[in-house]
């Protein structure tokens, strides 16, 4: 059935961050920081290794050559001004805050577990490639790796940040199903070459969060999120 991939990857996490919550009432304020540091350079190494991976190619004679730098600037690029024009990050919050005000009596860090467990689960290479295969052809293997390690990282997110992880399974079951559901309206354009590059500008915002985890700086990956879908809106242009 199409969408199953989405439906247990969304429970993985519901799961996962109702046993972080029980975790996080019994771990000591140092532990929380240190993991959380934890978290940032893992969430940091697979940003990296994903934008390293769609960024260079091999070529015939052996060679390592870079490939899509014009396309990824412009897609962060344009994709960063429409997200400030909608000022997705701000509704996130807003989202968040409702949960927070409708389910937790707990206002510390809901919105923050909510907002960064959501962008996590969502900007990466294997929700979008995931979703793709399951309203393509029904595999749903992606997908159900995702749910193993969206439901392991769930714990140790909401073992420091809260409640409001639980939470990031709506987004990511509307997103997700979103793309499961409009596969195979946008098959036609949905090139090897695109797909890549949808990853490639994911694995860059993934970095962002990190960045933001690691109290570096504060990116606003929430705006960058139309930057994804660039490729796509390139390549109808361009071909």
């Amino acid at each position: 059935m199409i969408g199953v991939g989405t439906l247990v990857n969304t429970a993985a996490i519901i799961a996962g961050g109702t046993a972080g919550t029980f975790i996080k009432k019994g771990l000591p304020e140092r532990f929380k920081n240190t993991v959380m540091q934890a978290i940032g350079l893992s969430v940091l190494i697979i940003g990296i290794s994903g934008t390293l991976q769609g960024i260079y190619k091999i070529t015939g004679n052996g060679d390592l050559d870079r490939q899509y730098i014009m396309t990824m600037i412009i897609s962060l690029v344009v994709g960063g001004v429409l997200g400030e024009l909608i000022n997705i990050e701000k509704r996130l919050d807003k989202l968040g805050y409702w949960f927070q005000n409708k389910f937790s009596n707990n206002s510390g860090g809901f919105a923050e577990g909510f907002i960064t467990a959501s962008l996590v689960y969502c900007v990466g290479a294997m929700a979008i490639v995931g979703s793709l295969e399951d309203g393509l052809t029904g595999n749903t293997k992606t997908l159900f790796a995702k749910a193993i390690l969206d439901g392991i990282s769930a714990i140790v997110f909401a073992s420091t940040m809260g409640f409001g992880v639980v939470f990031s399974a709506v987004p990511v079951l509307v997103y997700q199903g979103s793309i499961t559901l409009l596969a195979d309206f946008i098959k036609p354009w949905l090139t090897d070459a695109v797909i890549v590059q949808m990853s490639l500008v994911g694995s860059i915002l993934i970095m962002g969060i990190a960045i933001t985890l690691l109290d570096i700086k504060k990116i606003k990956v929430g705006n960058l999120l139309p930057s994804i879908f660039m490729p796509l809106v390139y390549y109808l242009i361009t071909k």
